[in-house]
């Protein structure tokens, strides 16, 4: 089972947490903190929104979450499909 982000990141497979770099968006993103040293605005949305994934959305899938996977994780997006067929 595919351990995913809020904005379906596979963890398993994300160099930084297999690096041991990052322990997960919901460990750390509630304080704010991230990989790069930022705030993360996928994550802030759903919280804000009481949302637990960004495929829970109404606009899903948003132009940010579409801009960050066109960029690297290419795969989140089909994550976020396949959870919410799952549930």
């Amino acid at each position: 089972m595919k351990n995913l982000s809020v904005c379906g990141i596979d963890c398993n497979a994300c160099k930084f947490f297999l690096d041991k770099a990052c322990v997960g968006c919901r460990k750390v993103a509630p304080e704010g903190k991230t990989v790069w040293n930022g705030r993360c605005d996928l994550y802030d949305c759903a919280v804000n929104e009481n949302l637990d994934h960004c495929g829970q959305c109404k606009k899903f899938p948003c132009a940010t979450l579409k801009e960050w996977a066109s960029n690297e994780n290419t795969e989140r997006i089909q994550n976020l499909i396949d959870l919410n067929n799952r549930t």
